[in-house]
C-alpha cells in the first residue's frame, strides 16, 4: 500500500491560500480604483444593470 505524500498536500494547500490572498488583494485594489458611484452600488449589493425578472400575467 502506498504512503500518502503529506508534503505534496501541504504545498497544494499553501498554494491555494496564496492564490486566494492574491485574488483578495486584487479585489481590494479594484474597489479603491473604482469611481464612488460604482462602489456605492456594489456595497449595497446591487448590480449596475438591473433587470426586471417579473412577467406580467
Amino acid at each position: 500500500m502506498a504512503k500518502t505524500n503529506f508534503q505534496y498536500e501541504k504545498r497544494q494547500r499553501e498554494l491555494e491560500k496564496k492564490r486566494k490572498a492574491e485574488e483578495k488583494a486584487q479585489r481590494k485594489l479594484e474597489t479603491k480604483t473604482r469611481p464612488p458611484s460604482e462602489q456605492s452600488a456594489d456595497e449595497a449589493g446591487f448590480e449596475s444593470t438591473e433587470t426586471d425578472l417579473t412577467t406580467p400575467e
